[in-house]
């Protein structure tokens, strides 16, 4: 043992000289007279650390501390960290208040932003989130609702679709173009004021009626849960009518995405019909080989490889669906879906996946967006009448035309209220499609703003309708039973 610990500083101290002498040596070292670039940027860097070493050690330490925080990876390193601890504490606040935590994490993306922490720290706030730094959230953002959006399709259960299919297609299809109708209409009233200079109505008009009649499937499955609805009739029949009407809400924002980005209608028609090609291969194609893949590969317990598998599967799906022009989560969405339905798949993904994409990566896409909403913007008195409007037709088209329809379908007065408003829930959905618009150029600041809000409100009005719904029933059960 002696000996092991006297060879070890030996060891190290030679080596250690050999190295100080070949330094030494090479310090006397000149060059040919030419200097290329990576010698300039030596040079420069030369130049530059004695400037440092011209001060008090004190000042150059701090001056390098400063210099390394304004570093890009540092930088986004403390915005994500600013966020998680925000989210986490706005959604712990939304919980103890009965409301579900994106509500919290929405929150906190707004007063992060320039509606909040921006006007009360301006100077902190352009350090924190300077303009040229949105692109590194941004990517980040869209990777985790790429992971996000395929954990949604994989929890899809075409099974029970089918087996309320009727009702739930009836109710999601109308709960889709009573809104969708509505926001059309809105938007005829709203386009010369509000919508950008070089957007044509028709861009316009689709957004405002697919943000109008989207529905968050994640957040409404959340809430059943949450209130132990799941294996009640009303909230079997609300998933269901959320889950089809997530996939006809994403097929209809492909093909809204199609003609906003073509410009003409022979473009968006080859997009349409490459998107089709596209659908046919992932379903007829790739589907059944994944399942047989899947199956050989769990006979062999690997699991990396049926992982890494999924993970190919989506990037290469995300990639075509970005490349024909539908957007990649509508690609990272249907690559979920043909993921084979075993439980024992679907649990080995989910736990790899929902862990990063919902802790990690959507809070930062929610504060993402509320960087990008000013509340100052709506500071005018008509503003907020616009707002008011907004909201009437987003919970009208939505909560009414859902409960109407279920009525019409043979549920009752309070069961149909109660799919009314979970079917109003927005949520994530509603900023994704927000996000598009505003990415694409066809929703105005003020617009985004106001839409943020709305989806902000829908979602937060969901669980009090719930519980008034809740106290109806009771209040009619108890009048039932005494008479």
């Amino acid at each position: 043992m002696n000996k092991r610990l006297l060879l070890y500083p030996l060891v190290i101290g030679f080596f250690g000289c050999l190295i100080w002498f070949i330094i030494s040596k090479g310090s006397h070292l000149t060059t040919d007279g030419t200097t290329p670039a990576s010698a300039q940027i030596t040079a420069d860097a030369a130049s530059s650390a004695k400037t440092v070493t011209a001060s008090s050690p004190a000042e150059s330490v701090w001056t390098s501390m400063v210099h390394n925080v304004q570093h890009p990876l540092a930088l986004l390193l403390l915005q994500v960290i600013l966020i998680l601890v925000t989210a986490r504490v706005f959604g712990w606040l939304a919980n103890k208040i009965g409301q579900p935590s994106v509500v919290g994490e929405i929150v906190a993306g707004i007063c992060l932003g320039p509606s909040l922490f921006g006007m009360v720290l301006p100077a902190t706030s352009t350090f924190v989130f300077p303009a040229e730094g949105f692109k590194n959230l941004q990517f980040l953002s869209q990777i985790g609702l790429a992971f996000f959006m395929f954990v949604v399709g994989m929890e899809l259960d075409t099974h029970k679709m089918k087996n309320k299919a009727h009702d739930a297609v009836m109710i999601s299809h109308a709960s889709i173009i009573f809104p969708f109708f509505l926001g059309v209409w809105l938007a005829y009233y709203m386009y010369a004021q509000f919508a950008p200079a070089n957007v044509n109505f028709l861009s316009f008009a689709l957004f405002m009626g697919i943000a109008m009649s989207i529905t968050a499937f994640p957040v409404l499955a959340r809430i059943v849960q949450e209130r132990k609805l799941s294996n009640t009739p009303l909230g079997m029949l609300a998933i269901t009518c959320a889950a089809a009407d997530d996939v006809t809400a994403w097929c209809i924002l492909a093909v809204v995405i199609a003609i906003v980005k073509a410009g003409t209608l022979w473009t968006a028609a080859l997009t349409l019909a490459l998107a089709m090609v596209f659908l046919v291969i992932m379903l007829y194609g790739l589907k059944p080989w994944l399942a047989k893949k899947i199956t050989h590969l769990q006979q062999q317990h690997k699991e990396k490889s049926i992982v890494a598998v999924a993970f190919m599967t989506m990037l290469f799906s995300a990639w075509a669906a970005e490349v024909i022009g539908i957007h990649a989560l509508f690609g990272a969405f249907l690559a979920g879906v043909i993921m084979p339905a075993e439980v024992s798949v679907q649990k080995l993904l989910t736990d790899k996946l929902e862990d990063v994409s919902v802790l990690l990566l959507l809070p930062i896409f929610f504060v993402f967006t509320g960087l990008r909403t000013q509340i100052g913007l709506l500071g005018q008195g008509h503003l907020w009448a616009v707002f008011g409007m907004i909201m009437l037709v987003a919970v009208g088209g939505k909560l009414g035309g859902s409960a109407i329809t279920a009525k019409l379908m043979g549920q009752s007065w309070i069961d149909s209220l109660g799919i009314g408003a979970l079917m109003n829930t927005r949520g994530l959905m509603e900023l994704v499609v927000l996000n598009m618009g505003y990415d694409l150029g066809i929703l105005s600041p003020e617009i985004f703003a106001m839409m943020v809000l709305m989806a902000l409100a829908t979602t937060f009005m969901t669980g009090p309708l719930l519980d008034i719904v809740k106290k109806v029933e009771e209040s009619h059960l108890h009048t039932s039973q005494l008479g």
